[in-house]
């Protein structure tokens, strides 16, 4: 198992964000920031990063709890939890 991983690609993989192409115009538009600061998409994901998504007026807090390369649909959710 990966202990880091490019941050668009963890957020399609965790489902936090469907596409990758999305989970990066996130990034580039500077919605989304990992321990407080706003990051680019080949930032790279550790266990116990803070990720923080702004979509509209929804703000997603996670905290990292697992890298994987790839996850059922049904783990996803404990790739990480919500703060």
């Amino acid at each position: 198992m990966p202990s880091k991983m490019r941050l668009d690609k963890y957020l399609k993989v965790s489902r936090l964000i469907k596409r990758r192409t999305v989970a990066n115009e996130a990034c580039d538009n500077g919605r989304i920031s990992v321990n407080g600061r706003v990051v680019k998409a080949s930032y790279d994901v550790k266990v116990g990063d803070k990720i923080e998504i702004s979509m509209g007026t929804r703000t997603v807090a996670v905290e990292v709890l697992l890298v994987a390369e790839t996850v059922r649909k049904d783990d996803a959710a404990a790739m990480y939890k919500e703060v």
